[in-house]
């Protein structure tokens, strides 16, 4: 354990860099530069001028490699993003906390229990398994809809979008938080490809394509009708500055269905979200998928989207090469996590490549997925605060 060497070694340069990043965030929030995190984050994205890029997390140290760095220093999940100077909430961007998923799930019943994992089965009728340890821990073994008559179930039982629940009991409180707040705010969508995979699991999907398309379109259709309604409530309250989709619909060979099906099946509910964005002023609608998007990213600008992340680097996505492509469209990530596992030269030499993405403009730093177990925080920080310099030079 390192916690008390650790603290002590660094406990006067926390505090120095404390009172650095408070005059900076005061600064930066409300006055010398006149622009919060809100504002440069929406600024970025849609290629308007800006005094620099937001510095922000996304999806670094927010996942399975914090319990690992906790072992060695205690405490830190609640002190990094203070430590490393991270901006916004959350990933950068804040989500709220009402339930765009199934409602009314209760809670699963445990099928089996031992020291490395559980075995759940959930009331939708999925069952996944739970890894107790390792990065990528969670694994559904059975889902809930094979046909027809299962998704009218789970339609009727989970999907309704007047159920109150779907709503937290501290809606109210919170409307008044995210009225005076300085960071971007999203609505969520379960992703129109996304939502109907976490119902049937990809392979059956693909499959329904082409064996019943009809009740393809029908659960697509169905999940955008319910998100639409309940985002009309929440903006009937709160400005929101983006919409997030999740998809994850792509391998390192890139799309799991053609541009063809794509503009069947999926344009049709993305243009119905970009209408209802235009309509309330939010100019941001980002997807987050994994895999091989860079061509993609064509048919989702066409669709109406405007940002994508996090373009990752395995997978063979090329920021340079999407930003030439496709002038218009926001990027976040495409910085290589895995060389925080090697040693300062690899990571001096990707943080570099962020000064050319950067000067391409609609550009926000991050990198291209979670961070793994095999990097140690050292590392880590190392990359940050280099990521960090870096951004607040090309300011």
């Amino acid at each position: 354990m390192k916690s008390i060497r650790w603290a002590e070694r660094d406990r006067s340069r926390c505090e120095s860099r404390r009172r650095a990043l408070f005059c900076c965030v005061w600064n930066r929030r409300k006055g010398v530069a006149g622009m919060t995190d809100r504002e440069r984050f929406v600024r970025t994205l849609t290629g308007r001028p800006v005094d620099r890029v937001p510095f922000i997390k996304v999806f670094g140290g927010t996942n399975a490699v914090l319990p690992h760095w906790e072992k060695e220093y205690p405490g830190l999940s609640s002190t990094i993003d203070e430590l490393l100077g991270f901006e916004g909430a959350f990933r950068g961007w804040g989500a709220t906390a009402v339930n765009m998923r199934l409602s009314q799930t209760g809670t699963p019943e445990v099928l089996e229990e031992s020291n490395s994992r559980r075995v759940l089965k959930h009331k939708d009728g999925s069952v996944d398994i739970r890894e107790k340890s390792g990065d990528y821990h969670h694994q559904t073994i059975e889902w809930p809809v094979k046909n027809r008559q299962d998704w009218e179930r789970i339609r009727e039982e989970h999907l309704q979008a007047d159920d109150t629940t779907r709503f937290p009991a501290d809606w109210p409180e919170l409307v008044v938080e995210y009225r005076t707040r300085d960071y971007p705010l999203q609505l969520s969508h379960g992703g129109v490809y996304g939502f109907v995979r976490n119902l049937m699991g990809d392979e059956r999907l693909l499959f329904t394509f082409y064996d019943d398309p009809d009740l393809v379109h029908e659960m697509m259709d169905t999940y955008t009708d319910m998100a639409l309604h309940l985002w009309e409530k929440m903006v009937g309250e709160v400005d929101f500055d983006l919409i997030e989709c999740w998809e994850d619909m792509a391998s390192k060979n890139g799309a799991f269905i053609s541009p063809t099906m794509f503009r069947e099946f999926m344009t049709p509910n993305y243009q119905r979200i970009a209408a209802f964005a235009s309509e309330h002023g939010i100019e941001i609608i980002l997807v987050d998928s994994d895999g091989y998007i860079d061509d993609l990213a064509g048919l989702m600008l066409e669709a109406g989207v405007t940002a994508m992340y996090p373009f990752e680097v395995g997978a063979g996505c090329n920021v340079p090469v999407v930003r030439e492509r496709y002038p218009d469209i926001g990027i976040i990530g495409g910085l290589n996590k895995q060389v925080m596992a090697y040693g300062k030269r690899e990571i001096d030499a990707e943080v570099g490549k962020a000064r050319e993405f950067i000067q391409m403009g609609r550009y926000v730093p991050g990198l291209d997925h979670f961070v793994l177990s095999d990097v140690p925080f050292e590392n880590y920080r190392y990359f940050m605060e280099r990521l960090r310099e870096v951004v607040m030079a090309n300011s």
